[in-house]
């Protein structure tokens, strides 16, 4: 940094004025008395200020009065010296950053101090010392100026960030952080002579790193973090079970929204007792279907869709004053909740009957089971886990379709591998020719996603083997696999969780016009409140 005009307002409310060349010590700065007037007149002409007070101690003539293209890092906690939107309103050339997840720009000590001592543990440093502190900020920045992965795209809904204004430091979650910054700390650390145990290797170290974090913690924490800016109300259906009371109270505690318990009162509460769960909170409604005013209008409106498909009026007042699935469905359907949850004491299929006799596909869309399956630091979209069995050509055009736009919700820019056993046409066979065509259809359907096929699923996810195939389309390694039928996506999901060491989540439901995620029979409630927070995350989506 040029030697530029810097001005740190401390917590005590004490600001200092200097320059960026004596200011390796604060101490060494002139300290300015801490009334606001004599804090304006040292804003004028400031290159730089570092904010760690009060919320509101800028003023919008503060801002003003700063030179051109001025930092600012409003620092103060839980709100900032002033917000990005109120600089945004006096100018458009300062780059700010706050504390604040929910701004652009965070700084979080999460992004140093963790990835830090991994580093002087892993070399059996004797002490942590200026020059790894430096190495370590200097690796940030190098991140920041590089190209970002999937991973981190994901975190702006699909808007790969540039280094600029908007982007001088990676986001907290971005998974580049774990091999890297202790890297560079452990370099510094060797060079420096405060390692007692010396890593041969760097690269290797690197690769050890990245296998030890767990991408489904980054995944998910993306989308707890924008529910939680725009909480929803999330119907659980079989709201007398202990695992959905539960995963009721922690999408309550978690600020996710409004959770709503399907059951009798009284057997809820009694269940809930014995387990030790408080569904007495705030953000936890009780309905009991039967006793629910909103049962008749449920009922019309089931029997107006039902009625012509053999249904009486007193079927679908039985269905809904008995059946939670459809009480539920009825509920989100006529917008008195924004999704539902469902699934842990009947099979996919049943769930999914039922609640497709009250929700309707979304217009040009079809309903399918997405899978994500997370392994070594890859996320890898697989469809269709849950609702085809034998597709056609249309059916799995269709289902790539929905597939990418599931991929494009989640954050990541879609690379779809149109899967058989064979690749490119060898060997040659009819459900290949099934494939084949599917990638015609997508043709002339002129899709605005990257797609290909056939091909096999090694050639889809290696890049070595890919370059074997210098036509194909794909830019990169596949993101969304697309299977040639139900069972070799089941089969290949499983096997992934049980003997590849991958987490997966799903299949989630995709295509319905109303958010509806149905969990696997006897779920666990932290799974159950994933699906929750996966339904509230595609609302309107």
């Amino acid at each position: 940094m040029p030697n530029e005009n810097v001005i740190l307002c401390d917590t005590k409310g004490v600001v200092y004025k200097g320059r960026t060349e004596g200011m390796n010590q604060w101490k060494s700065a002139h300290a300015v008395t801490t009334d606001a007037r004599s804090l304006a007149d040292a804003m004028k002409g400031a290159d730089v200020f570092f904010g760690l007070s009060a919320k509101g101690a800028l003023t919008p003539a503060m801002i003003k009065s700063m030179a051109k293209n001025p930092i600012i890092f409003a620092m103060a906690n839980p709100d900032p010296e002033i917000t990005p939107e109120e600089v945004a309103d006096i100018r458009d050339d300062a780059i700010m950053a706050t504390g604040r997840s929910d701004y652009p720009n965070q700084v979080n000590n999460v992004l140093g101090f963790p990835y830090i001592f991994r580093g002087a543990l892993d070399v059996r440093a004797s002490t942590i010392n200026d020059a790894m502190k430096i190495a370590a900020a200097r690796r940030l920045a190098e991140l920041a100026r590089e190209d970002v992965p999937d991973d981190v795209a994901a975190a702006y809904q699909g808007q790969r960030p540039k280094f600029g204004p908007g982007y001088i430091i990676p986001v907290p979650f971005d998974p580049r952080l774990i091999s890297a910054i202790p890297v560079a700390v452990a370099r510094a650390a060797m060079d420096s002579g405060v390692a007692k145990k010396p890593i041969l290797d760097l690269d290797a170290y690197a690769r050890e790193l990245a296998g030890r974090r767990d991408p489904i913690a980054s995944t998910l924490q993306r989308i707890y973090d924008r529910v939680r800016r725009q909480p929803k109300r999330v119907v659980f259906a079989e709201g007398e079970e202990e695992q959905m009371m539960r995963a009721a109270a922690a999408y309550a505690n978690q600020k996710l929204g409004t959770a709503i318990l399907l059951g009798r009162e009284d057997v809820m509460r009694a269940t809930a007792k014995n387990a030790g769960v408080d569904i007495e909170r705030p953000g936890i409604e009780i309905v009991n279907a039967r006793l629910s005013k909103r049962s008749g209008a449920y009922a019309d409106f089931l029997y107006e869709r039902m009625q012509r498909k053999g249904f009486l009026y007193r079927d679908s007042l039985r269905l809904i004053n008995t059946d939670r699935n459809h009480f539920a469905a009825a509920m989100v359907a006529l917008g008195d909740a924004d999704a539902m949850v469902s699934g842990v004491t009947r099979n996919y299929s049943t769930v999914l009957e039922d609640v497709r006799r009250v929700i309707d596909e979304r217009p040009g869309h079809r309903v399918i089971g997405v899978s994500i399956a997370l392994c070594r630091g890859r996320t890898v979209l697989v469809a269709d886990t849950a609702v085809h069995d034998m597709p056609t050509a249309e059916q799995l055009a269709d289902i790539a379709e929905e597939a990418a736009g599931m991929a494009r919700r989640m954050g990541y820019e879609p690379r779809v591998a149109m899967l058989a056993y064979s690749t490119f046409g060898h060997p040659p066979g009819e459900r290949s020719e099934r494939v084949q065509e599917a990638v015609k259809i997508l043709d002339r359907r002129r899709v605005d996603f990257e797609y290909d096929g056939e091909m096999a699923a090694d050639v889809a996810l290696d890049p070595k083997k890919m370059e074997l195939y210098p036509f194909c389309r794909l830019s990169g390694p596949a993101n969304v696999l697309v299977m040639p039928a139900f069972h070799s996506a089941s089969i290949s999901t499983k096997m992934l969780q049980e003997l590849g060491g991958s987490t997966v989540i799903g299949p989630l439901l995709v295509g319905l016009n109303k958010p509806v995620q149905i969990v696997p029979l006897g779920a666990k409630d932290s799974d159950i409140v994933n699906m929750a927070a996966i339904a509230a995350y595609n609302v309107g989506g």
